[in-house]
């Protein structure tokens, strides 16, 4: 089975990606790529396809990455049905019970009208 995917190029901290055609059971580094079929560089947004030769690969049932079915639908390439589509991804947190948010509230003492002003205190009365 082939598998549409990308392959990390570049330096370090500055990577580029080939988008290749590869048997699924291979690793994207293996260097057994059966065609390149084009590249994206994610900090200038460049992506560059051939159309043709990804929907003739797509037809004959490569399955692409779930970066790969954003990078297509953002190039307008139809898609066959049984692709999935990429779901969005929603942050959980990992322990929702534990954030100070989601504690009940804690019961604070009645806070009181200020206690009324001592009044002019009277001298005491001298014996």
């Amino acid at each position: 089975m082939l598998a549409i995917r990308m392959q990390r190029n570049g330096r370090a901290h500055l990577p580029v990606y080939r988008i290749i055609v590869q048997e699924a059971q291979r690793h994207p580094l293996s260097g057994r790529v059966v065609a390149e079929v084009g590249f994206y560089n994610p900090h200038t947004k460049e992506t560059v396809l051939d159309k043709e030769t990804v929907e003739k690969y797509l037809k004959n049932g490569a399955q692409p990455s779930t970066r790969v079915v954003r990078i297509l639908k953002a190039n307008k390439i139809a898609l066959p049905k049984w692709v999935k589509d990429a779901d969005e991804k929603h942050a959980k947190a990992k322990h929702a019970d534990k954030l100070r948010k989601n504690q009940p509230k804690e019961e604070a003492p009645a806070e009181e009208a200020p206690a009324e002003a001592p009044a002019e205190t009277e001298a005491p009365a001298e014996a």
